[in-house]
C-alpha cells in the first residue's frame, strides 16, 4: 500500500524499495531514470543500496507527473527539468524564444490562408 506524503518526512533515507512503494513505481524503473535524469541521484549507504531522501522523491514524482500525466517523453521531461532549475533571467529567454517560435508559425500560417482566400 503506498504511504502518505506525510510518511515521507517520518525517517531520513528510505530504500528503493520503500520508494518504489510511496510512488507506485517499480524498482527497475527508478533505476532507469536514475540513468535518464541527472537531477535524481539518490546517495549509497556504505552496502552500495540507494538512500532515497525526501528531495528525492519528491523528484521522483515530478518526472512521474512530467512523464505519465503531462505525457512528457523523456527528452521532454529532462528539458523542462533543466528549464525549471534553470534562473528567472534564462527561464525569460527560453519563454521569449517560444513566443517568437509561435508567432512566427502563426505568422506563416495566416499568409497560407490568405494565398488560399486569393487575398
Amino acid at each position: 500500500m503506498p504511504r502518505t506524503p506525510k510518511a515521507i518526512e517520518e525517517k531520513l533515507y528510505y530504500s528503493i524499495s520503500e520508494v518504489a512503494l510511496m510512488t507506485d513505481l517499480e524498482a527497475y524503473v527508478l533505476r532507469f531514470w536514475e540513468k535518464e535524469f541527472p537531477t535524481l541521484h539518490p546517495k549509497k549507504n556504505r552496502g552500495g543500496n540507494r538512500a532515497y531522501q525526501k528531495k528525492d522523491i519528491e523528484m521522483v514524482n515530478r518526472i512521474k507527473t512530467l512523464l505519465y500525466v503531462e505525457n512528457y517523453t523523456i527528452e521532454g521531461a529532462r528539458a523542462r527539468l533543466r528549464s525549471l532549475k534553470a534562473t528567472p533571467e534564462k527561464r525569460m529567454l527560453i519563454t521569449e524564444a517560444r513566443i517568437k517560435t509561435t508567432l512566427a508559425e502563426i505568422r506563416k500560417e495566416a499568409g497560407e490562408a490568405l494565398q488560399l482566400l486569393d487575398f
